[in-house]
């Protein structure tokens, strides 16, 4: 029987994180059930960082991004000998089950703890929305907005100089970010890992752009493409120096800001339907958005894949970008 339940948030930050461990509290609190923070993602199971958490304890936090949790990486819980330890001191901080809220890697940990018998729910958080079974995950709409402003801004200098601006965005192994930001934020080209690009094609689209009048040239490179956005700058100023680029990384500003209204309600979604699931006996599930629902997911399958960008977008951003 399920009385308390620890939440933690694990691997990279993401928009509603916040969000969601306000709905997990007051979930658990209107079924009667007591909720512990784990803070600093697994880390704290193996250090026993635990806390109460109390309604009061999430108020005013729905708007803020990051996570009053912190999160961290944790090497040691991904041995057999460090996770023995940490179930022995969930058992020992008196939590019966835990709702680990965070990416990929995350929802590996998930599983081990799974399957060791211990009850789990997952709920995906990662910006690069590169997790396997749902739709999306939060952090993904948030981020999407901070990128598109920088590229609307980025466009304005642009014009001004007929410059071409190569722009890196997050996205090591699933290049989502940079394709929905081709799309809406109408870049002339956008590089992914899921599709190898010669670097010959990057200055023939630039040079084509101006040829067909434009003032600008916007070019998205995914982090994890096979050549990053410095790579290809250097690469356009020793073979097509008269084509004037310049090359903006955003960074970590894209795991930042207050989540928007869209991941503010995905967030409250994820973490009441963990709360109700671990309620009705659900273990080794993750909770995800499939089509308008949210439904649960098997760990198992969500840690055997890997989402990957939608290539349907890949190709229609190429054509519109024309």
């Amino acid at each position: 029987m399920i009385n308390c339940i620890g939440v933690l948030t694990s691997g990279g930050d993401a928009p509603g994180m916040n969000a969601c461990i306000r709905a997990v509290v007051r979930t658990a609190m209107a079924r009667h059930l007591q909720v512990k923070a784990i803070n600093q993602g697994f880390d704290g199971v193996m250090n026993c960082d635990f806390k109460d958490l109390q309604a009061r304890d999430v108020g005013g936090i729905i708007q803020q991004g990051g996570t009053i949790l912190q999160t961290a990486r944790c090497k040691e819980f991904y041995t057999p000998e460090g996770q023995d330890k940490g179930l022995k001191n969930l058992r020992y901080g008196g939590i019966d089950a835990v709702i680990v809220i965070g990416g990929d890697g995350s929802m590996r940990a998930a599983m081990a703890l799974h399957e060791r018998g211990f009850p789990v729910i997952g709920v995906p958080a990662s910006i690069d929305n590169d997790i396997w079974g749902t739709n999306m995950a939060i952090g993904v709409d948030t981020a999407l907005n901070t990128i598109v402003e920088a590229i609307d801004k980025l466009r304005d200098t642009a014009s001004s100089h007929k410059r071409a601006f190569l722009v890196e965005t997050m996205g090591r192994r699933c290049g989502y970010l940079a394709v929905m930001t081709g799309v809406i934020g109408g870049a002339e080209m956008v590089l992914i890992p899921e599709v190898d690009t010669p670097l010959e094609d990057v200055a023939e689209t630039i040079a084509e752009a101006y040829a067909r009048g434009k003032t600008h040239a916007i070019v998205i490179v995914a982090e994890g493409a096979r050549f990053n956005a410095t790579a290809v700058a250097e690469y356009l100023d020793k073979n097509a120096a008269a084509l004037q680029t310049r090359v903006t990384i955003l960074g970590h500003i894209q795991r930042g800001g207050r989540p928007t209204a869209y991941d503010r309600l995905l967030a409250a979604r994820f973490g009441v339907k963990a709360v109700e699931a671990l309620s009705e006996g659900a273990m080794g599930q993750m909770v995800a958005q499939t089509g308008r629902e949210v439904a649960l997911v098997p760990l198992a399958e969500v840690t055997s894949r890997q989402r990957g960008a939608n290539l349907d977008y890949y190709r229609m951003g190429k054509m519109l970008a024309k």
